[in-house]
């Protein structure tokens, strides 16, 4: 007797990749790297593995935010542990780890900033700075810089300064963009001086006041090196002075340190302390917590007070974000991330002036401790900016197996942002890596 079936045997479809499920039931705004997208299934330090078992070196850490590397065991051990014994409360109940957060980020931060509030996100953190500001001073408008980058939410893109990052027209009155402390491309050329630079910059914030607002602002804010607009480092004494300049107005100096903070840039813990800036209000993210989602806030206490009205964030201050938060900041302290990112960054910077000399289209390296880049440009005269190289760079590194990051307002700066426990050897490698996959990207000429 027969077994099998005389019928031809069924046609199975092939399950969907991760690229086209992605495609077909995120939103189209969740647009990852590569013309193949790349999907990761595991990490541990500045490693990580994607879904065919291929490794990489990390070299932008989630957008600088893994900073004490993936997977770290001191920040795994206080999660698991906070997770066993209590994972939501709400605003509403006090938990010792917002405090400990919060006593350390304090301890850490620029002298006068002694209240702090925490949110889910960079995005959010924005949004409470700019409006404890404002109902300081009860004063609406604010003062931002171009090529800013604030986040996502309606008042964010607004403060932003990217066309590509805007999705709608302006809708949020009173807000201004004053001239980026772009020195690469200062009108007034290569040959003028730091002071000169200041100067220029400066005279157009008191401009971009006087001429766009009522000449009674709430607040400015900076970011100490511009993250999505390609690391953009402002000349020494410019944050000193825009601090002057908002205040002498009676608005507020705030501080996006969102990308910068707990060492990111070297020897300092925030960025703004390489130019002896206090904020009146500081904003950190990313790296605060190696990658769970967590906000803060730091003001004065006067600054703080002023907030009177009711106010709640469901899951900012939530006990497990905090215990990451907390193991996190243990560990940088432990390891001197300002002095390691210092160290290393230097050796990252070493390498990109040396490619710099080999590739013309290298018009620029900038930077400060582990926050590199270098600006992509057709012609170093016109310093056109050249994308469509970046974008190479970017497909032949990670072909290389190293991952980096492009930005800048045309997606033409090539960025790097590891670990700051990164060692010598691993960035070492990384950067051979690199070095082959700028070969590969010159070869397309």
């Amino acid at each position: 007797m027969a077994t099998g079936s005389s019928q031809a045997p069924a046609q199975t479809e092939s399950a969907p990749s991760s690229a086209q499920t992605q495609k077909e039931r995120l939103f189209p705004w969740v647009k990852p790297y590569y013309s193949d997208p790349l999907t990761l299934t595991s990490g541990k330090g500045v490693w990580v593995k994607d879904d065919t078992g291929r490794e990489y070196l990390d070299f932008f850490a989630g957008i600088l935010t893994t900073s004490v590397g993936h997977c770290n065991e001191a920040v795994i051990a206080r999660v698991e542990d906070q997770m066993r014994r209590l994972g939501h409360t709400s605003a509403l109940y006090i938990t010792e780890n917002q405090l400990e957060v919060a006593e350390t980020l304090i301890s850490l931060a620029p002298d006068g900033l002694t209240r702090a509030a925490f949110t889910n996100s960079g995005t959010e953190a924005n949004e409470t700075a700019i409006m404890a500001a404002q109902l300081f001073t009860g004063r609406s408008e604010v003062v931002a810089l171009r090529y800013a980058y604030s986040g996502r939410s309606i008042l964010a893109t607004n403060l932003s300064a990217h066309a590509g990052w805007r999705p709608l027209p302006t809708s949020v009155a009173g807000i201004c963009h004053a001239r980026s402390p772009y020195v690469y491309r200062s009108p007034l050329g290569p040959d003028a001086t730091e002071e000169d630079q200041v100067n220029f910059f400066i005279d157009d914030l008191v401009e971009t006041i006087e001429t766009t607002t009522s000449g009674r602002p709430a607040a400015l804010i900076v970011e100490p090196i511009q993250g999505v607009g390609g690391f953009v480092v402002p000349p020494p004494g410019y944050l000193n002075r825009a601090a002057e300049v908002i205040r002498s107005y009676g608005g507020l100096f705030v501080c996006d340190e969102v990308q910068t903070a707990f060492g990111r840039t070297g020897e300092r813990w925030f960025a703004c302390e390489h130019d002896s800036v206090d904020p009146d209000i500081m904003v950190m993210a990313k790296g605060i917590a190696n990658g769970f989602p967590v906000g803060a806030v730091l003001a004065r206490a006067e600054i703080a007070d002023a907030w009177t009205a009711n106010s709640i964030s469901t899951y900012g201050g939530n006990p497990i974000s905090m215990a990451a938060a907390s193991a996190t900041l243990d560990v940088m302290q432990a390891e001197d991330t300002p002095g390691r990112s210092s160290v290393r960054g230097a050796q990252v910077r070493r390498a990109f002036l040396t490619l710099a000399d080999k590739h013309e289209w290298i018009g620029d390296v900038r930077g400060k401790g582990l926050m590199q880049a270098m600006e992509i440009v057709t012609d170093r005269r016109t310093r056109e900016p050249d994308p469509g190289r970046a974008l190479a760079v970017l497909e032949a590194a990670r072909a290389a197996g190293v991952l980096v990051g492009v930005g800048g307002l045309h997606g033409h700066v090539v960025r790097v942002g590891p670990s700051m426990l990164v060692t010598e050897d691993e960035t070492a490698e990384a950067l051979s890596r690199l070095e082959h996959a700028c070969e590969i990207a010159a070869s397309q000429d």
